[in-house]
């Protein structure tokens, strides 16, 4: 079972055992507008919980993404690096950033669900 958890920063992360899909929400690729650029983090890569992961550039501004948790970069998703603008198009589904080995799950304890998120844009 796969549950999705939100960070306060704009990303979310799907969790499936000790692995999380992780990308930007459709909130925050709206604030961004047309994405235009994607530079995704080097599988092998270790990251701490907070460290800059990945940019996204988009017509306004550029942008970081943050690793949620602390782990190992599993994998990257080319076809967004190819393809960045389907974050506009599908911000949670196939626009996801990375997956990474969840390297300590206490660390989920501080992210939101998706109802705490939702009152965090509102």
């Amino acid at each position: 079972m796969t549950t999705t958890l939100y960070t306060s920063d704009h990303e979310w992360l799907a969790i499936d055992g000790d692995t999380a899909t992780v990308g930007i929400t459709d909130y925050a690729q709206q604030q961004l507008g047309d994405v235009v650029f994607v530079e995704l983090p080097k599988v092998g890569r270790s990251l701490k919980k907070a460290e800059a992961a990945a940019v996204v550039e988009s017509v306004k501004a550029a942008s970081d993404v943050y690793a949620p948790v602390t782990g190992e970069v599993l994998e990257a998703n080319e076809a967004l690096a190819a393809e960045p603008a389907l974050v506009n198009s599908d911000a949670q589904g196939k626009a996801w950033f990375f997956k990474i080995k969840i390297a300590d799950k206490s660390e989920l304890g501080g992210l939101m669900d998706e109802a705490a998120y939702k009152a965090h844009t509102a």
